[in-house]
Order: structure tokens, then C-alpha cells, then sequence
């Protein structure tokens, strides 16, 4: 093997790894290299296992795992203009009379600016989402539990007692991973178990995630793919869509 040659791959899978799936014309004008050259390259890299060749690119072939979380003010910063967007589409879906639950996350934080004065009622975990929906003149209520410090979340057994209360007619669910095999994934035990009892008390789902979530497993799996409708921003593999709805916002 050349140098060039090791150095391309050496290049494709830094992109992989930072992006989650690359493109062949992107990596043409990129490396500039021809795409028979960069087709080669994947069909190469697939057979070495380090990445899976799809119809015009390449994602990556093994699931990130994560061991912890962001704290919030991390959070926030990460993937702003992706998560305005998915937060923008997502506000869209919530009409008047609607009973909605929305978890606590930063993507769901976003959605308050752009939900529509209206006869809507929430029930939000999120202490910073309380505070805003209120501030936005919606009725709202905040589950009781425990209060946890990095996420500023209301969790534990007491919030999903509490939850159990309510039905829901849309709930926004914010999530660490997505995949194929193990589905929704979180850091904490005590909110996934929040987030399945939100799923299950709700007639719509949505999970609101940015492109960066896919492929990646946390700790704990709070739901399967089909639990929930996702609202993204990019999506990295089209087999996703075998799994559950998407939209994509944009397309």
C-alpha cells in the first residue's frame, strides 16, 4: 500500500469518526482523488471492518459507546444550529388542546421559543423548561423527585410514579444514542425509566435528536426504535427509516 493510499484512508476514517458517515463526492473534492479511486478506498476499508459502505458513501460500522453525560451548559453548546432547526420542526407539531409531556434536554429547551401561544398544557422534568414555559404564559406542570444537579432534571421512582398519572397526547423525548440494535439510549438509569413511562402515557412520541446521536449506544436502552417517531437533521444510514418514521428536517 502507498503512502497516499494509506494516508486517504487514514483521512476517510477521521471523517468518519467526526461526522458519523461520509459521502463519495464529498471525499472526491476533499482528497482530491476520483471517485473510482474512493469507491476502492471504502470497498477497501469495509473488508478491513473499519467502516460500512453504503450506496454513495460510507458510515461507520461499529456503535460508539458512551460512558457518561454532558452536563447541561456542555450540552447546550453542542450542534446549536442542528438542534434549532430539529427544535423549530418539532414546536410545529404541538396544536391547541394538545396535553404535551417534554422531557428535559437541551434540544427540547429550544423547542419553547417556537411553540405557538395557545390553549396548550405541559408537563415537563426539566426545571430550566418549567421556568420558560411559564414565562411563555402556557400552563404547566413539573413532575416531584429527585432533582439531578448536571442535566438540572427531575428523575427517580417519585417522577415516574407521578407521571403515571397523566396521558399524554404528544411527548418530546430527548436521547444520548440511537441504534439499530439497542434502540433509545441514556446515561442514568432514573431518566430512562422516566422516558419509557413518558412513551408509554403518550398517543404520539418523538424523540428529538441531531445526526451526531446516531450509531451511538449509552448506558441504559429506554426504548425500542419503533417506540417513537424521530425528528433529525441529517440522517447517516437510510436503514434507519426500516425501523421506525423519520423526518428529516429540510428534505
Amino acid at each position: 500500500m502507498s503512502m497516499l493510499t494509506q494516508q486517504r484512508h487514514e483521512e476517510i476514517l477521521r471523517q468518519l469518526q467526526e461526522k458519523g458517515s461520509v459521502s463519495v463526492t464529498d471525499l472526491t473534492e476533499q482528497l482530491n482523488a476520483s471517485e473510482s479511486t474512493i469507491r476502492r478506498d471504502l470497498l477497501a476499508l469495509d473488508r478491513m471492518g473499519k467502516l460500512h459502505r453504503v450506496h454513495g458513501g460510507a458510515t461507520q460500522t461499529k456503535r460508539q459507546f458512551l460512558m457518561s453525560e454532558d452536563a447541561i451548559e456542555v450540552k447546550v453548546q453542542k450542534n446549536m444550529e442542528e438542534k434549532k432547526r430539529i427544535a423549530a420542526f418539532a414546536a410545529a407539531q404541538i396544536q391547541p388542546g394538545d396535553f404535551v409531556y417534554l422531557d428535559a434536554g437541551t434540544t427540547t429547551l429550544l423547542m419553547i421559543d417556537f411553540i405557538e401561544p395557545g390553549d396548550v398544557t405541559f408537563v415537563t422534568n426539566g426545571i430550566m423548561h418549567g421556568r420558560e414555559l411559564a414565562r411563555r404564559g402556557f400552563k404547566v406542570y413539573i413532575l416531584g423527585g429527585e432533582f439531578k444537579a448536571t442535566t438540572e432534571a427531575i428523575v427517580g421512582l417519585a417522577a415516574v410514579k407521578n407521571l403515571n398519572n397523566y396521558n399524554f397526547s404528544k411527548a418530546f423525548i430527548g436521547t444520548n444514542g440511537i441504534s439499530s440494535k439497542y434502540g433509545y439510549s441514556t446515561a442514568d438509569t432514573d431518566e430512562a425509566f422516566l422516558k419509557t413511562a413518558a412513551i408509554e402515557r403518550s398517543f404520539v412520541s418523538y424523540v428529538v435528536a441531531d445526526s451526531s446521536k446516531f450509531g451511538k449506544v449509552s448506558t441504559v436502552t429506554f426504548g425500542a426504535l419503533n417506540s417513537s417517531a424521530i425528528i433529525t437533521e441529517a440522517l447517516p444510514d437510510q436503514r434507519y427509516l426500516e425501523q421506525t418514521v423519520i423526518k428529516v428536517v429540510g428534505e
